[in-house]
């Protein structure tokens, strides 16, 4: 474990200061590192599909409910990465996966998930609170905004919206990613001083 974590603390520190310092002694060995993070996760995605394969051919072996599903994921599966190893990721059959199936699910997917949102919607825009009244009006507004009726119903709705998404939105966006970016420099700090050691299987 502790050899692994120097492994992890000697790396970082490379791939950090390949940013800083213009080297090329740290430049080679931050490019030789990026190659092999390449080809661990060409081996890693190798090794989830293999994965994968077992777990739904005991689905199907044992007859588990919706066991159909899983010989169909295992036919396109095994059927898409052959048509790519042979005939080639530019081929109009590989193309075929994209346009003719894969497409129309995420299609679908999206199509059913609006239903999905708009129930959520339902249930979490009730005026209960001064907060949900003002969430309530501000979607109103926003789909109002979006929407052809509402520049009909008033010629500012378009321009408020605008607003709404412009300024108080993007500030809020904002303060998310400022505080996404300093949870990620909290954990990688836990990560290089060796605090946080579960990326390395501590506690399995």
């Amino acid at each position: 474990m502790k050899v692994a974590k120097l492994i992890s603390l000697v790396f970082a520190i490379v791939l950090i200061l390949q940013f800083f310092f213009v080297s090329d002694t740290i430049n080679t060995f931050g490019n030789t590192i990026t190659s092999w993070n390449i080809v661990i996760a060409a081996f890693a995605m190798g090794l989830a599909a293999i994965n994968l394969i077992r777990i739904h051919v005991i689905r199907i072996q044992l007859k588990r409910e919706n066991w159909i599903n899983s010989l169909v994921l295992i036919i396109v599966l095994v059927s898409q990465a052959g048509v790519g190893l042979f005939l080639g990721d530019d081929s109009s059959q590989y193309m075929f996966f994209f346009d003719g199936i894969l497409n129309p699910l995420g299609a679908t997917m999206y199509a059913l998930i609006a239903f999905w949102i708009a129930s959520a919607a339902f249930r979490a825009f009730k005026a209960r609170t001064i907060d949900s009244t003002a969430l309530l009006t501000v979607g109103i507004i926003v789909m109002l905004g979006n929407a052809p009726v509402g520049e009909v119903i008033w010629s500012q709705f378009p321009v408020l919206q605008e607003w709404l998404m412009n300024v108080p939105a993007m500030a809020a966006i904002r303060a998310l990613y400022i505080g996404a970016a300093i949870g990620g420099i909290a954990v990688g700090v836990r990560v290089l001083s060796g605090i946080e050691s579960g990326h390395l299987g501590a506690g399995e």
